[in-house]
């Protein structure tokens, strides 16, 4: 895919997180399918740190330098760190919405030249350009459909006999 079909793509998955986030009620944000999962609010905020992290600040490393280190970093410590599962949605979307475009301008603007530039990953080794786009893709959609998830098994319980519709 090109950085133009990668950029509509997360743009589309960024508006569905904003969306969801601002359509569902707070208790549905923060509600856990269970005790050691993330709430929608904790799915957004791993979404935020990988964004950082693991995409647009990789691909900004990349670009800055020749083959960097690029560094791994403790998702579980940092999940619990940012405490999204107590935070606002609205709160979150702040955080996110900016982040998310100033990304989109990043891989918009992204020269065919750039797509192989890489960096030495500790756990995966050689990672490129263009192999981070196609991953951070992956990751949106997966993140997204957990959310969605989430909601589903919040409005399970409260079915009544149209559960019976999916077959349950």
């Amino acid at each position: 895919m090109t950085p133009g079909e990668v950029a509509d793509l997360l743009e589309t998955s960024g508006h569905a997180f904003a969306n969801l986030l601002r359509g569902i009620p707070p208790e549905v944000a923060l509600w856990r399918p269970a005790p050691s999962e993330w709430c929608v609010n904790a799915i957004v905020g791993h979404i935020i740190e990988a964004e950082r992290r693991g995409f647009a600040g990789r691909i900004r490393l990349m670009l800055d330098s020749d083959e960097p280190q690029l560094q791994g970093w403790d998702q579980p410590k940092v999940a619990a760190d940012r405490n999204d599962c107590d935070r606002k949605p609205g709160e979150l979307l702040a955080e996110f919405e900016p982040l998310r475009m100033e990304s989109l301008t990043l891989v918009r603007f992204l020269k065919p030249a750039q797509l192989s530039r890489g960096g030495i990953h500790p756990q995966v080794a050689r990672l490129t350009v263009e192999d981070l786009l196609h991953e951070w893709i992956h990751h949106d959609a997966n993140h997204l459909r957990q959310a969605y998830a989430n909601v589903q098994a919040y409005v399970w319980p409260h079915m009544g006999n149209a559960q019976r519709f999916s077959g349950a």
